[in-house]
Protein backbone atom coordinates (compact mmCIF):
# COMPACT_ATOMS: atom_id res chain seq x y z
CA UNK A 1 0.00 0.00 0.00
CA UNK A 2 2.59 2.43 1.13
CA UNK A 3 4.39 1.72 -2.90
CA UNK A 4 1.24 2.25 -4.46
CA UNK A 5 0.48 5.53 -2.48
CA UNK A 6 4.16 6.54 -3.10
CA UNK A 7 3.49 5.95 -6.92
CA UNK A 8 0.09 7.74 -6.65
CA UNK A 9 1.45 10.73 -5.27
CA UNK A 10 5.04 11.16 -6.94
CA UNK A 11 3.58 12.73 -10.28
CA UNK A 12 3.00 11.63 -13.63
CA UNK A 13 5.10 9.32 -15.12
CA UNK A 14 7.87 9.66 -17.86
CA UNK A 15 5.88 8.45 -20.61
CA UNK A 16 2.74 11.35 -19.54
CA UNK A 17 5.24 13.33 -19.34
CA UNK A 18 6.74 13.08 -22.90
CA UNK A 19 3.43 12.91 -24.25
CA UNK A 20 2.22 16.07 -22.67
CA UNK A 21 5.68 17.79 -23.89
CA UNK A 22 4.62 16.11 -27.45
CA UNK A 23 0.98 17.72 -27.36
CA UNK A 24 2.17 20.97 -25.53
CA UNK A 25 4.83 21.20 -28.61
CA UNK A 26 2.28 20.50 -31.22
CA UNK A 27 0.30 23.37 -29.98
CA UNK A 28 2.82 25.83 -29.89
CA UNK A 29 3.71 24.96 -33.85
CA UNK A 30 0.08 24.84 -34.60
CA UNK A 31 -0.65 28.40 -33.24
CA UNK A 32 2.80 29.92 -34.78
CA UNK A 33 2.01 28.57 -38.11
CA UNK A 34 -1.71 29.86 -37.13
CA UNK A 35 -0.30 33.53 -36.47
CA UNK A 36 1.80 33.76 -39.15
CA UNK A 37 -1.08 32.65 -41.83
CA UNK A 38 -3.00 35.57 -40.05
CA UNK A 39 -0.19 38.25 -40.18
CA UNK A 40 0.02 36.86 -44.25
CA UNK A 41 -3.69 37.10 -44.92
CA UNK A 42 -4.25 40.46 -42.95
CA UNK A 43 -1.19 42.30 -44.34
CA UNK A 44 -1.41 45.90 -45.92
CA UNK A 45 -5.07 46.60 -44.68
CA UNK A 46 -6.41 43.03 -45.93
CA UNK A 47 -7.44 42.35 -42.43
CA UNK A 48 -9.69 45.90 -42.08
CA UNK A 49 -11.45 45.56 -45.47
CA UNK A 50 -12.01 41.85 -45.36
CA UNK A 51 -10.21 41.00 -47.81
CA UNK A 52 -8.38 38.52 -45.71
CA UNK A 53 -11.80 36.44 -44.70
CA UNK A 54 -12.06 35.92 -49.18
CA UNK A 55 -8.06 34.97 -49.41
CA UNK A 56 -9.09 32.41 -46.36
CA UNK A 57 -12.47 31.29 -48.24
CA UNK A 58 -10.62 31.03 -51.25
CA UNK A 59 -8.15 28.76 -49.82
CA UNK A 60 -10.42 26.70 -48.67
CA UNK A 61 -12.25 26.57 -51.58
CA UNK A 62 -9.31 25.23 -53.21
CA UNK A 63 -8.12 22.59 -50.94
CA UNK A 64 -11.71 21.35 -50.95
CA UNK A 65 -11.72 21.18 -54.49
CA UNK A 66 -8.18 19.21 -55.03
CA UNK A 67 -9.57 16.56 -52.80
CA UNK A 68 -12.32 16.05 -54.76
CA UNK A 69 -10.16 16.13 -58.07
CA UNK A 70 -8.12 13.35 -56.32
CA UNK A 71 -11.01 11.06 -55.44
CA UNK A 72 -12.44 11.54 -59.16
CA UNK A 73 -9.11 11.21 -60.85
CA UNK A 74 -8.02 7.78 -58.62
CA UNK A 75 -11.42 5.97 -59.98
CA UNK A 76 -12.34 7.86 -63.19
CA UNK A 77 -8.50 7.73 -64.97
CA UNK A 78 -5.79 5.67 -62.24
CA UNK A 79 -7.86 2.70 -61.51
CA UNK A 80 -8.31 0.79 -65.07
CA UNK A 81 -6.54 0.79 -67.96
CA UNK A 82 -5.78 3.72 -70.28
CA UNK A 83 -8.70 2.16 -73.32
CA UNK A 84 -11.04 1.84 -70.55
CA UNK A 85 -10.17 5.00 -68.87
CA UNK A 86 -10.42 7.26 -72.21
CA UNK A 87 -13.46 6.19 -72.19
CA UNK A 88 -14.63 7.16 -68.94
CA UNK A 89 -13.24 10.46 -68.90
CA UNK A 90 -14.87 10.65 -72.43
CA UNK A 91 -18.44 9.54 -70.58
CA UNK A 92 -17.29 12.18 -67.73
CA UNK A 93 -17.08 14.93 -70.09
CA UNK A 94 -19.98 14.21 -72.07
CA UNK A 95 -22.33 13.88 -69.13
CA UNK A 96 -20.70 16.74 -67.22
CA UNK A 97 -18.76 19.58 -69.31
CA UNK A 98 -21.43 19.33 -72.26
CA UNK A 99 -24.35 20.69 -69.84
CA UNK A 100 -21.98 22.48 -68.50
CA UNK A 101 -21.38 24.29 -71.96
CA UNK A 102 -24.86 24.98 -72.13
CA UNK A 103 -25.55 26.25 -68.18
CA UNK A 104 -22.06 28.61 -68.25
CA UNK A 105 -23.64 31.17 -70.66
CA UNK A 106 -26.61 31.29 -67.82
CA UNK A 107 -24.75 31.53 -64.61
CA UNK A 108 -23.11 35.10 -64.85
CA UNK A 109 -26.22 36.44 -65.33
CA UNK A 110 -28.18 34.29 -63.18
CA UNK A 111 -25.32 35.61 -60.07
CA UNK A 112 -25.56 39.40 -61.87
CA UNK A 113 -29.06 39.53 -60.27
CA UNK A 114 -27.96 38.50 -56.53
CA UNK A 115 -26.05 41.60 -55.89
CA UNK A 116 -27.82 41.19 -52.36
CA UNK A 117 -26.98 37.94 -51.95
CA UNK A 118 -23.60 37.25 -52.71
CA UNK A 119 -22.39 35.52 -49.40
CA UNK A 120 -25.45 33.66 -49.18
CA UNK A 121 -24.57 32.18 -53.30
CA UNK A 122 -21.32 31.61 -52.15
CA UNK A 123 -22.33 29.56 -49.00
CA UNK A 124 -24.50 27.56 -51.04
CA UNK A 125 -21.90 26.96 -53.80
CA UNK A 126 -20.18 25.22 -50.44
CA UNK A 127 -22.76 23.32 -49.05
CA UNK A 128 -23.52 22.23 -52.47
CA UNK A 129 -20.00 20.60 -52.63
CA UNK A 130 -20.29 19.53 -49.50
CA UNK A 131 -23.96 17.36 -49.68
CA UNK A 132 -22.52 16.04 -53.42
CA UNK A 133 -19.51 15.23 -51.75
CA UNK A 134 -20.84 12.61 -49.26
CA UNK A 135 -23.08 11.81 -52.21
CA UNK A 136 -20.12 10.51 -54.01
CA UNK A 137 -18.59 8.84 -51.46
CA UNK A 138 -21.03 6.28 -51.87
CA UNK A 139 -20.46 5.46 -55.35
CA UNK A 140 -16.89 6.87 -56.20
CA UNK A 141 -15.92 2.93 -55.58
CA UNK A 142 -17.76 1.55 -58.60
CA UNK A 143 -17.67 4.72 -60.68
CA UNK A 144 -21.56 4.04 -61.36
CA UNK A 145 -23.52 6.16 -63.26
CA UNK A 146 -24.64 7.77 -60.25
CA UNK A 147 -21.28 9.61 -59.96
CA UNK A 148 -21.70 11.67 -63.26
CA UNK A 149 -25.12 13.69 -62.35
CA UNK A 150 -23.05 14.70 -58.70
CA UNK A 151 -20.19 15.55 -60.72
CA UNK A 152 -21.45 17.74 -62.73
CA UNK A 153 -23.11 19.35 -59.87
CA UNK A 154 -19.73 20.03 -58.36
CA UNK A 155 -18.11 21.33 -61.37
CA UNK A 156 -21.66 23.69 -61.52
CA UNK A 157 -21.27 25.01 -57.85
CA UNK A 158 -17.14 25.40 -58.52
CA UNK A 159 -17.74 27.69 -60.93
CA UNK A 160 -20.67 29.44 -59.66
CA UNK A 161 -18.36 30.08 -56.65
CA UNK A 162 -15.30 31.33 -58.93
CA UNK A 163 -17.74 33.84 -60.33
CA UNK A 164 -18.94 35.50 -57.16
CA UNK A 165 -15.56 35.29 -55.77
CA UNK A 166 -14.61 37.48 -59.14
CA UNK A 167 -17.63 39.62 -58.30
CA UNK A 168 -16.63 40.18 -54.27
CA UNK A 169 -12.59 41.38 -54.75
CA UNK A 170 -13.35 44.45 -56.04
CA UNK A 171 -16.04 45.52 -52.78
CA UNK A 172 -12.75 44.24 -50.27
CA UNK A 173 -9.94 46.35 -51.42
CA UNK A 174 -8.19 47.64 -48.70
CA UNK A 175 -7.08 51.59 -49.23
CA UNK A 176 -3.78 51.69 -51.83
CA UNK A 177 -4.72 48.05 -53.19
CA UNK A 178 -5.32 47.66 -56.78
CA UNK A 179 -7.62 44.68 -58.22
CA UNK A 180 -4.19 43.15 -59.76
CA UNK A 181 -2.77 42.72 -55.81
CA UNK A 182 -5.50 41.75 -54.49
CA UNK A 183 -6.26 39.05 -56.39
CA UNK A 184 -2.33 37.96 -56.60
CA UNK A 185 -3.08 37.44 -53.02
CA UNK A 186 -5.96 35.23 -53.35
CA UNK A 187 -4.88 33.09 -56.02
CA UNK A 188 -1.35 32.63 -54.05
CA UNK A 189 -3.48 31.18 -51.71
CA UNK A 190 -5.77 28.80 -53.54
CA UNK A 191 -2.13 27.67 -55.06
CA UNK A 192 -0.45 27.13 -51.60
CA UNK A 193 -3.68 25.20 -50.74
CA UNK A 194 -3.73 23.10 -52.78
CA UNK A 195 -0.24 22.09 -52.91
CA UNK A 196 -1.09 21.50 -48.94
CA UNK A 197 -4.29 19.29 -49.75
CA UNK A 198 -2.99 16.98 -52.17
CA UNK A 199 -0.62 15.17 -50.10
CA UNK A 200 -3.32 15.00 -47.50
CA UNK A 201 -6.23 13.62 -49.93
CA UNK A 202 -3.39 10.84 -51.13
CA UNK A 203 -3.17 9.78 -47.64
CA UNK A 204 -6.51 9.50 -47.52
CA UNK A 205 -7.26 7.95 -50.84
CA UNK A 206 -4.31 4.91 -49.14
CA UNK A 207 -7.41 4.40 -46.51
CA UNK A 208 -9.64 4.52 -49.04
CA UNK A 209 -11.03 5.67 -52.20
CA UNK A 210 -14.22 7.70 -50.39
CA UNK A 211 -12.32 9.29 -47.87
CA UNK A 212 -11.01 12.11 -49.65
CA UNK A 213 -14.55 12.90 -50.53
CA UNK A 214 -15.34 13.01 -46.71
CA UNK A 215 -12.54 15.02 -46.36
CA UNK A 216 -13.92 17.32 -48.89
CA UNK A 217 -17.20 17.37 -47.15
CA UNK A 218 -15.60 18.56 -43.98
CA UNK A 219 -13.72 21.16 -45.87
CA UNK A 220 -16.49 22.49 -47.58
CA UNK A 221 -19.21 23.03 -44.63
CA UNK A 222 -16.23 25.17 -42.90
CA UNK A 223 -16.05 27.04 -45.69
CA UNK A 224 -19.92 27.18 -45.79
CA UNK A 225 -19.52 28.78 -42.35
CA UNK A 226 -16.49 30.94 -43.51
CA UNK A 227 -18.48 32.62 -46.40
CA UNK A 228 -21.28 33.84 -44.09
CA UNK A 229 -18.63 35.48 -41.84
CA UNK A 230 -17.76 38.06 -45.11
CA UNK A 231 -18.43 41.68 -44.08
CA UNK A 232 -22.20 42.53 -44.98
CA UNK A 233 -21.08 45.25 -47.46
CA UNK A 234 -19.91 42.34 -50.01
CA UNK A 235 -23.90 42.28 -50.35
CA UNK A 236 -24.26 45.68 -51.00
CA UNK A 237 -25.57 46.91 -54.74
CA UNK A 238 -24.71 50.51 -53.88
CA UNK A 239 -24.00 52.17 -56.82
CA UNK A 240 -23.86 49.21 -59.77
CA UNK A 241 -25.43 48.55 -62.87
CA UNK A 242 -25.78 45.83 -65.12
CA UNK A 243 -22.85 45.05 -67.83
CA UNK A 244 -23.45 43.00 -71.14
CA UNK A 245 -20.63 42.48 -73.75
CA UNK A 246 -22.72 43.77 -76.53
CA UNK A 247 -21.00 45.92 -80.20
CA UNK A 248 -22.02 49.18 -79.83
CA UNK A 249 -22.15 51.62 -83.10
CA UNK A 250 -19.20 53.61 -84.10
CA UNK A 251 -21.88 56.27 -84.18
CA UNK A 252 -23.01 56.02 -80.02
CA UNK A 253 -18.84 55.87 -79.10
CA UNK A 254 -18.79 59.32 -78.46
CA UNK A 255 -17.10 60.15 -81.66
CA UNK A 256 -14.07 60.00 -80.25
CA UNK A 257 -12.45 58.56 -83.10
CA UNK A 258 -10.60 55.53 -81.20
CA UNK A 259 -13.64 53.36 -80.34
CA UNK A 260 -13.47 54.33 -76.53
CA UNK A 261 -16.29 55.87 -75.23
CA UNK A 262 -15.88 58.42 -72.33
CA UNK A 263 -15.88 56.48 -69.00
CA UNK A 264 -19.10 56.43 -67.50
CA UNK A 265 -21.38 57.61 -70.96
CA UNK A 266 -24.55 55.97 -71.01
CA UNK A 267 -24.86 55.52 -67.59
CA UNK A 268 -27.73 56.88 -65.33
CA UNK A 269 -26.54 60.64 -64.38
CA UNK A 270 -24.29 61.18 -66.92
CA UNK A 271 -26.18 63.63 -68.63
CA UNK A 272 -27.32 61.90 -71.28
CA UNK A 273 -31.12 60.68 -71.85
CA UNK A 274 -30.62 57.75 -74.55
CA UNK A 275 -31.78 55.35 -71.88
CA UNK A 276 -28.83 52.65 -73.32
CA UNK A 277 -27.61 50.01 -70.54
CA UNK A 278 -23.82 50.55 -70.08
CA UNK A 279 -21.99 48.27 -72.64
CA UNK A 280 -18.15 47.18 -71.30
CA UNK A 281 -17.01 48.02 -75.08
CA UNK A 282 -18.17 51.34 -74.40
CA UNK A 283 -15.76 52.02 -71.77
CA UNK A 284 -12.87 50.67 -73.17
CA UNK A 285 -12.29 48.31 -76.07
CA UNK A 286 -9.18 46.72 -74.28
CA UNK A 287 -11.26 44.78 -72.29
CA UNK A 288 -13.08 42.40 -75.01
CA UNK A 289 -9.70 41.86 -76.80
CA UNK A 290 -8.10 40.81 -73.68
CA UNK A 291 -10.80 38.61 -73.00
CA UNK A 292 -10.57 36.96 -76.20
CA UNK A 293 -6.90 36.53 -75.95
CA UNK A 294 -7.17 34.92 -71.96
CA UNK A 295 -9.67 32.52 -73.63
CA UNK A 296 -7.29 31.17 -75.93
CA UNK A 297 -4.93 30.93 -73.10
CA UNK A 298 -7.74 29.27 -71.04
CA UNK A 299 -9.00 26.63 -73.46
CA UNK A 300 -4.73 25.97 -73.92
CA UNK A 301 -5.22 25.34 -70.03
CA UNK A 302 -8.19 22.75 -70.27
CA UNK A 303 -6.39 21.04 -73.23
CA UNK A 304 -3.35 20.28 -71.93
CA UNK A 305 -4.91 19.13 -68.59
CA UNK A 306 -7.06 16.62 -70.68
CA UNK A 307 -4.20 15.49 -73.94
CA UNK A 308 -1.18 15.34 -71.54
CA UNK A 309 -3.20 13.46 -68.93
CA UNK A 310 -3.68 10.30 -71.60
CA UNK A 311 -0.78 10.85 -74.04
CA UNK A 312 1.68 10.44 -71.03
CA UNK A 313 -0.10 7.12 -69.72
CA UNK A 314 -0.25 5.76 -72.53
CA UNK A 315 3.16 6.79 -74.20
CA UNK A 316 5.27 8.29 -71.06
CA UNK A 317 8.48 10.33 -71.58
CA UNK A 318 11.94 8.69 -72.26
CA UNK A 319 13.15 7.11 -69.18
CA UNK A 320 10.52 8.00 -66.95
CA UNK A 321 7.71 6.13 -65.84
CA UNK A 322 3.69 7.35 -66.41
CA UNK A 323 3.42 8.71 -62.93
CA UNK A 324 6.69 10.54 -62.97
CA UNK A 325 5.96 11.96 -66.44
CA UNK A 326 2.44 13.29 -65.24
CA UNK A 327 3.89 14.72 -61.78
CA UNK A 328 6.70 16.63 -63.56
CA UNK A 329 4.32 18.32 -65.83
CA UNK A 330 2.43 18.95 -63.32
CA UNK A 331 4.79 20.22 -61.16
CA UNK A 332 5.88 22.38 -63.65
CA UNK A 333 2.53 23.63 -64.73
CA UNK A 334 1.52 24.52 -60.93
CA UNK A 335 4.87 26.13 -60.81
CA UNK A 336 4.74 28.06 -64.00
CA UNK A 337 1.23 29.51 -62.28
CA UNK A 338 2.73 30.03 -58.91
CA UNK A 339 5.53 32.14 -60.84
CA UNK A 340 3.17 34.01 -63.27
CA UNK A 341 1.09 34.66 -60.08
CA UNK A 342 4.12 36.28 -58.10
CA UNK A 343 5.40 38.24 -61.31
CA UNK A 344 1.80 39.94 -61.95
CA UNK A 345 2.78 42.37 -59.40
CA UNK A 346 6.46 43.15 -60.36
CA UNK A 347 5.32 43.98 -63.84
CA UNK A 348 2.49 46.09 -62.32
CA UNK A 349 3.93 48.93 -63.85
CA UNK A 350 4.14 47.79 -67.53
CA UNK A 351 0.60 48.01 -69.93
CA UNK A 352 -1.54 45.38 -68.83
CA UNK A 353 -1.76 44.97 -72.85
CA UNK A 354 1.42 44.29 -73.20
CA UNK A 355 1.96 41.80 -70.49
CA UNK A 356 -1.39 40.00 -72.54
CA UNK A 357 0.49 39.96 -75.86
CA UNK A 358 3.88 39.08 -74.32
CA UNK A 359 1.76 36.18 -72.59
CA UNK A 360 0.46 35.19 -75.89
CA UNK A 361 3.53 35.50 -78.20
CA UNK A 362 5.66 33.23 -75.22
CA UNK A 363 2.38 30.33 -75.45
CA UNK A 364 2.47 29.98 -78.92
CA UNK A 365 6.23 30.22 -79.02
CA UNK A 366 6.66 27.26 -76.37
CA UNK A 367 3.78 25.29 -78.32
CA UNK A 368 5.68 25.22 -81.21
CA UNK A 369 8.76 24.57 -80.40
CA UNK A 370 7.54 21.41 -78.76
CA UNK A 371 5.31 20.90 -81.41
CA UNK A 372 8.93 20.95 -83.64
CA UNK A 373 10.77 19.25 -81.06
CA UNK A 374 8.40 17.43 -79.03
CA UNK A 375 10.67 16.14 -75.85
CA UNK A 376 10.96 15.98 -71.87
CA UNK A 377 12.14 19.33 -71.34
CA UNK A 378 10.03 21.13 -74.35
CA UNK A 379 6.71 19.56 -73.13
CA UNK A 380 7.99 20.58 -69.47
CA UNK A 381 8.77 24.13 -70.77
CA UNK A 382 4.83 24.43 -72.59
CA UNK A 383 3.08 23.34 -69.32
CA UNK A 384 5.55 25.65 -67.14
CA UNK A 385 4.80 28.76 -70.37
CA UNK A 386 1.55 27.74 -70.28
CA UNK A 387 0.72 28.30 -66.13
CA UNK A 388 2.94 31.95 -66.27
CA UNK A 389 1.03 32.73 -69.13
CA UNK A 390 -2.81 32.06 -68.12
CA UNK A 391 -2.00 33.65 -64.77
CA UNK A 392 -0.45 36.76 -66.29
CA UNK A 393 -2.97 36.91 -68.51
CA UNK A 394 -5.83 36.61 -66.14
CA UNK A 395 -4.49 39.17 -63.41
CA UNK A 396 -4.25 41.78 -66.60
CA UNK A 397 -7.67 41.30 -67.85
CA UNK A 398 -8.37 42.16 -64.26
CA UNK A 399 -6.17 44.97 -64.27
CA UNK A 400 -8.13 46.23 -67.53
CA UNK A 401 -11.66 45.81 -66.15
CA UNK A 402 -10.81 47.90 -62.93
CA UNK A 403 -9.24 50.67 -65.19
CA UNK A 404 -11.39 51.11 -68.15
CA UNK A 405 -14.67 49.96 -66.83
CA UNK A 406 -16.56 52.31 -64.47
CA UNK A 407 -17.33 51.18 -60.88
CA UNK A 408 -21.21 51.47 -61.70
CA UNK A 409 -20.52 48.05 -63.89
CA UNK A 410 -17.18 46.69 -63.13
CA UNK A 411 -18.98 43.71 -60.43
CA UNK A 412 -21.45 42.61 -63.39
CA UNK A 413 -18.38 42.24 -66.13
CA UNK A 414 -16.00 39.59 -63.55
CA UNK A 415 -19.04 37.90 -63.44
CA UNK A 416 -19.66 37.88 -67.20
CA UNK A 417 -15.64 37.78 -68.13
CA UNK A 418 -15.24 34.59 -65.35
CA UNK A 419 -18.12 32.61 -67.20
CA UNK A 420 -16.84 32.81 -70.39
CA UNK A 421 -13.03 31.86 -69.79
CA UNK A 422 -14.61 28.97 -67.71
CA UNK A 423 -16.36 27.97 -70.73
CA UNK A 424 -13.35 28.21 -73.04
CA UNK A 425 -11.28 25.42 -70.64
CA UNK A 426 -14.34 23.39 -71.88
CA UNK A 427 -14.17 24.15 -75.11
CA UNK A 428 -9.92 22.90 -74.79
CA UNK A 429 -10.57 20.25 -72.52
CA UNK A 430 -12.69 18.58 -74.95
CA UNK A 431 -10.70 19.12 -77.20
CA UNK A 432 -7.88 16.91 -75.94
CA UNK A 433 -10.09 14.11 -74.97
CA UNK A 434 -10.58 13.17 -78.84
CA UNK A 435 -7.67 14.05 -80.26
CA UNK A 436 -5.14 11.42 -80.90
CA UNK A 437 -2.59 10.23 -78.83
CA UNK A 438 0.20 12.45 -81.20
CA UNK A 439 2.70 13.91 -79.15
CA UNK A 440 3.63 16.27 -81.78
CA UNK A 441 0.46 16.56 -83.27
CA UNK A 442 -1.10 17.51 -79.64
CA UNK A 443 1.43 20.31 -79.63
CA UNK A 444 0.61 21.96 -82.71
CA UNK A 445 -3.20 21.97 -82.26
CA UNK A 446 -2.38 23.67 -78.49
CA UNK A 447 0.06 26.25 -80.67
CA UNK A 448 -3.63 26.47 -82.97
CA UNK A 449 -5.88 27.05 -79.90
CA UNK A 450 -3.20 30.38 -79.01
CA UNK A 451 -3.27 31.52 -81.70
CA UNK A 452 -6.61 32.51 -82.57
CA UNK A 453 -6.88 34.19 -79.40
CA UNK A 454 -3.35 35.98 -80.62
CA UNK A 455 -5.25 36.60 -84.18
CA UNK A 456 -8.13 37.99 -82.95
CA UNK A 457 -6.90 39.94 -80.24
CA UNK A 458 -3.18 41.12 -80.63
CA UNK A 459 -3.94 44.35 -83.00
CA UNK A 460 -6.32 45.69 -80.90
CA UNK A 461 -4.47 45.65 -77.59
CA UNK A 462 -1.17 46.52 -79.43
CA UNK A 463 -3.14 49.65 -80.64
CA UNK A 464 -4.70 50.66 -77.21
CA UNK A 465 -1.08 50.50 -76.22
CA UNK A 466 -0.36 52.78 -78.58
CA UNK A 467 -2.85 55.53 -77.69
CA UNK A 468 -2.31 55.38 -74.06
CA UNK A 469 -4.77 56.23 -71.63
CA UNK A 470 -5.18 59.60 -69.19
CA UNK A 471 -6.10 57.13 -66.38
CA UNK A 472 -4.71 56.75 -63.30
CA UNK A 473 -1.90 53.96 -63.98
CA UNK A 474 -2.64 50.19 -62.74
CA UNK A 475 -0.34 49.65 -60.11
Amino acid sequence: MAFVASAVTSGPGPLRRAGRALVSAAQRSGGAVRRRIRRSTHAHGAGESGLAKLIELHAVNSAGDMLITIALASTVFFSVPTGEARGRVALYLLVTMAPFALLAPVIGPLLDRMTHGRRAAMAMAMLARAVLAWTMASVVTTAGLGLYPAALGVLVASKAYGVVRSAVVPRLLPGRTTLVKANSRVTLAGLLATAIAAPIGAGLHMIGPQWPLYGAFVVFAGGALLSMSLPHKVDSAKGEAKARFAELRAADRGGAGDGVEPPGAGLPGDGRESGRKPGLLGVGSSVLHALQANSGLRALSGFLTMFLAFLLREHPLEGLTPAFSLGMVAVAAGGGNALGTALGSWLKSRGPEIIIAMALVAAVTAATVAALMYGTVTLAAVAAVAGISQALGKLSLDALIQRDVPEEVRTSAFARSETALQLSWVVGGGLGIVLPLIGSLGMAVAAGLVLVGFVLSVRGLMGAARRGTARARVA
